[in-house]
């Protein structure tokens, strides 16, 4: 089972958000912009943390978390029978009110004939009203209808009139489940690794630390399959019942040991005038329980010592470790249950969903640029089993554009609009050729990743406006660090970039050369007039604008020497040229690009 959509409103700095959600979410956007809070909504969803009035976005009194699921497998097809979905799907909202009630209610498709309806059982309760409906001949023949018949004969019509009925899709007024209280876990498990967090936390074998989890299921593992450590419980257990007055079938238990015996005659007779006995009554413990009680994990880097005297990145890796082996060890019990369930008749009995969310905040945070790539190849290969990974980050190095529809820009604008979003969920280059030609352009650039970041993304044609163009903004002292200037490889691969930025919704001006410079050939200046058109054609006024330059940038700088020009050093050491003065014409687009 997986998120396929996500609905919040009113969550903290969120008025109301709509998600379509991949099997690897990467959530991406300046600081204090919302990011954490989307994270945060969801962990309240799945019930990982409280409630509180800070919760609520300003003057609000409730709030809700809804989410669609979809890829339901036949267990979780049975569990949640009541409201899957023909497209099988289900639908769950999780609404709060500042009385800090929070109830979970799910969407049901409700024939539109009210015979059908759950909800209106009762007006059939007599036999000769229930005998004239459709369902007739799916009642027992006698006997009283009890509404669990009805409902009975209600599903199995539905189910097999599905084709000929009409639904109408509805959010129950009771109870998810008819339940007051759902059960944690019910919809997946859910790992929740934030920005800081110390390593000894999850490294505890107490509580639900990623540590835990996988300690248990080693525990469970060797339960199953290691005699030894079968006969050690049970030996174990052997001694625990001997501690006590009877045995499990109410008799006398003779081989109970006589210091026991003697211990509550001494307390019996110390009581004997409040007319009172005693039992003490040895309550076996979770045998597994205590095999994790003792357990410390210990790390050697050459000094042996607990992980809380290594350094941060040891410690965020040894997290992230933890993650993946978890992660491993999920797939192979996934593979096992899978081949369990083929060989069974009918359906299974487990009562919640198999599936795992791990939702990592800023997994970058003390790991150098290698081992951040490394960790997100490793997030990439988890999210493709039956695991779903939602990330916030600030980092380019989890920015993959073959997962475009992954990334979700987070904006805050203003506190009144408060947080949104934007994805790209349609094809980003319908043509194959563009799409070629945008990769090539795209890959041997080491910033691209950081436009998805940039309040601005300045396009470029080459290396020397990327060399210059920043050194003159700063000369200006109008230079932004928030800007990100592209260098596109070329004039033609423009458009692509504006392409990008345009189903991305980011801000940005593009910046080419007129290429008119003398001694060209009618051709090359037609040619290069195509590609300006072209680049003027593509560019989404609401978004961004163009400046073109006279007629490349070394013009614009005084150079007139051809041997000069495409070299960005040779640019830059005229630049710096004392008495080097900028000339008013390319002041003023400077100053535009930097605006």
């Amino acid at each position: 089972m997986k998120i396929r959509e996500v609905i919040i409103q009113n969550w903290r700095s969120i008025g109301n958000i709509k998600l379509s959600v991949q099997d690897l979410m990467i959530f991406i956007g300046q600081n204090n912009h919302g990011k954490s809070n989307i994270l945060s909504a969801l962990l309240f969803f799945f019930g990982e943390i409280g409630l509180d009035d800070l919760d609520f976005k300003k003057d609000t009194k409730e709030l809700f978390v809804e989410v669609l699921f979809g890829d339901l497998d036949n267990s979780d097809r049975t569990t949640f029978k009541k409201y899957v979905t023909a497209n099988n799907t289900i639908r769950v909202q999780k609404v709060a009110t500042k009385e800090q009630i929070s109830s979970y209610h799910g969407y049901t498709e409700t024939p539109m004939e009210d015979w059908l309806k759950e909800a209106n059982i009762a007006a059939y309760a007599k036999r000769e009203d229930a005998e004239k409906l459709p369902l007739a001949q799916l009642l027992p023949g006698g006997g009283r209808i009890t509404k669990d018949i009805f409902r009975e004969a209600q599903e199995r019509y539905i189910e097999n009139n599905r084709d000929n009925l009409i639904f109408s899709y509805e959010l129950e007024q009771g109870p998810f489940l008819g339940a007051k209280n759902v059960a944690k876990g019910i919809f997946g498990e859910v790992y929740f690794v934030p920005s800081v967090k110390k390593a000894e936390e999850d490294l505890s074998t107490r509580g639900r630390s990623v540590f835990s989890a996988l300690y248990a299921r080693v525990i469970n593992k060797m339960s199953e399959t290691n005699k030894e450590f079968s006969d050690a419980k049970e030996r174990i257990a052997s001694l625990m019942r001997i501690l006590n007055r009877v045995n499990e079938d109410g008799t006398e238990n003779e081989a109970r040991p006589i210091e026991l015996t003697s211990f509550e005659k001494s307390l019996a007779d110390e009581l004997r005038n409040w007319a009172a006995t005693i039992d003490v009554e040895i309550t076996p413990p979770d045998l597994d329980d205590i095999f994790k009680v003792g357990a410390t994990v210990w790390v050697d880097d050459g000094i042996r010592t607990n992980v809380g005297r290594k350094g941060q990145g040891l410690q965020r890796a040894l997290i992230f470790a933890l993650v993946r082996s978890l992660a491993k060890l999920a797939i192979q019990e996934e593979d096992r249950e899978d081949s369990q369930e083929e060989n069974k008749d009918g359906g299974t009995s487990r009562k919640a969903s198999r599936s795992s969310y791990f939702i990592l905040e800023e997994p970058e945070l003390y790991l150098h640029p290698q081992a951040q790539r490394e960790l997100f190849d490793s997030v990439v290969e988890l999210s493709k089993a039956e695991s779903q990974v939602l990330i916030c980050t600030h980092s380019s190095s989890f920015i993959n554009l073959d997962r475009y529809r992954s990334i979700c820009i987070v904006r805050k604008n203003s506190v009144e609009e408060g947080t949104t979003t934007f994805q790209c969920v349609e094809e980003l280059f319908p043509d194959p050729k563009e799409k070629d030609l945008f990769n090539i352009a795209y890959w041997i650039n080491p910033d691209r990743g950081e436009l998805f970041f940039a309040r601005k993304v300045i396009l470029l044609e080459g290396p020397t406006d990327k060399t210059v163009l920043p050194l003159l903004a700063h000369r200006l002292g109008i230079f932004r660090h928030d800007y990100t200037l592209i260098d596109c490889g070329s004039k033609d691969s423009m458009p692509n970039y504006i392409q990008l930025l345009n189903k991305f919704n980011l801000p940005y001006i593009v910046v080419y050369d007129k290429d008119h410079q003398p001694g060209k050939s009618a051709d090359a200046i037609a040619a290069a007039d195509k590609v300006s058109k072209r680049i003027n054609s593509q560019i989404d006024k609401t978004l961004g604008q163009c400046i073109e330059l006279i007629n490349d940038i070394e013009e614009e700088l005084g150079i007139a020497d051809p041997s000069k020009k495409n070299k960005p050093y040779a640019t830059l050491t005229h630049v710096e040229t004392e008495g080097f003065s900028i000339e008013n014409s390319l002041r003023d687009k400077i100053n535009t690009i930097y605006a």
